[in-house]
């Protein structure tokens, strides 16, 4: 039976208000820091959009090492900085581990990104 793998230090989905609204309290940019800092690489971005464009938006991490050119290893770095970020979840199933993008996640971002448009 497949089981879910623990996320470390777990980021809460929507940290605050859209910066347009109101200034950062120091734990919610904390908060904020820790998920861009983990799309702040390149290669996370890749796996992302990997995980993304895969069918059903879920992908194994045997097939997100090819395509990537990186060892299995650094690949699982890369996904546990992600999961540590709240950004992807992991399900293992027998030897293989099979992640999925947090849609919350990311629309939560893009909603505290936001600005509003002039009018």
């Amino acid at each position: 039976m497949a089981r879910p793998l623990p996320v470390l230090n777990p980021v809460s989905v929507a940290c605050c208000a859209p910066l347009s609204q109101a200034p950062l309290e120091a734990d919610d940019a904390e908060d904020l820091a820790t998920r861009l800092k983990a799309l702040a690489d390149p290669a996370r971005l890749r796996l992302l959009s990997l995980i993304l464009a895969a069918e059903g938006q879920e992908a194994c991490t045997c097939d997100l090492t090819e395509p990537l050119g990186l060892s299995q290893p650094t690949i699982s770095h890369h996904l546990k900085k992600l999961a540590e970020a709240g950004l992807i979840t992991g399900d293992r199933r027998g030897v293989w581990t099979y992640y999925r993008v947090v849609p919350e996640a990311l629309s939560s971002l893009a909603q505290i990104l936001l600005s509003p448009q002039p009018a």
